[in-house]
């Protein structure tokens, strides 16, 4: 006996064309219990349950066991795919509804794919919000650092510039770059990469453009 999903108590018709991932986790083409579903992705019975209520996935009857065939399988390898890049439930759920639309395997490997990129697009602009937030923290910072003391009266050091330092800035200003700027130093470009990102870090700016023209602003290195 089948248990029937929301989605189908809805008159949302089943996937007949899935994306083409997980098919290396389908086994012998029996189905599986629930214990073998949930230890194969990783999630809990509860989980499971969960996206049957919300008719992502259908458990059949066996006997007394909820078992889950080849093609639920499948589905839950598409939906674990989704929640492992951080789609929402909802996203899911619509991405179900899109591929029941599909006419072929094709189709439905184009929707997957739209449906990725457009997540891709989401997270690229959370790493550029990301990247905002860290150079606004090092600004806060930087302005902390450059102070003689704050209000509560605790001492904070002043930022510290070697002569390597001082000299690697300069010649930033004069265009130097990757191994010839290393040279000049006397660096591997490895060591030059570990000195750019500490006058970046201590100079609160974002790359190594920025700290040149920073460290001329705040009067270590002549106009």
């Amino acid at each position: 006996m089948r248990v029937q999903t929301s989605s189908e108590t809805m008159g949302r018709p089943a996937p007949a064309f899935l994306p083409r991932i997980g098919q290396h986790v389908c086994n012998d083409g029996q189905p599986i219990g629930i214990s073998d579903m949930a230890e194969l992705f990783g999630v809990t019975h509860r989980t499971l349950h969960f996206y049957e209520e919300k008719g992502l996935i259908t458990a059949e009857r066996l006997g007394m066991m909820r078992v889950y065939d080849q093609r639920m399988i499948r589905k839950m390898a598409v939906i674990n795919a989704c929640r492992e890049v951080g789609m929402p439930l909802s996203a899911i759920q619509d991405l179900m509804q899109d591929l029941s639309d599909a006419a072929s395997q094709i189709e439905a490997d184009a929707i997957f794919c739209r449906v990725l990129d457009s997540r891709k697009r989401e997270l690229t602009s959370d790493i550029s919000s990301i990247h905002r937030q860290i150079q606004q923290i090092r600004s806060l910072v930087s302005e902390i650092d450059i102070a003689p003391e704050v209000t509560s009266g605790v001492h904070v050091e002043p930022l510290v510039f070697s002569d390597r330092d001082r000299r690697c800035l300069v010649l930033m200003t004069e265009g130097f770059k990757g191994g010839d700027l290393a040279r000049q130093l006397n660096l591997t470009e490895e060591e030059l990469a570990v000195l750019e990102e500490s006058l970046i870090v201590r100079l609160g700016v974002s790359n190594r453009f920025q700290a040149a023209a920073k460290a001329i602003v705040l009067g270590l290195l002549p106009h």
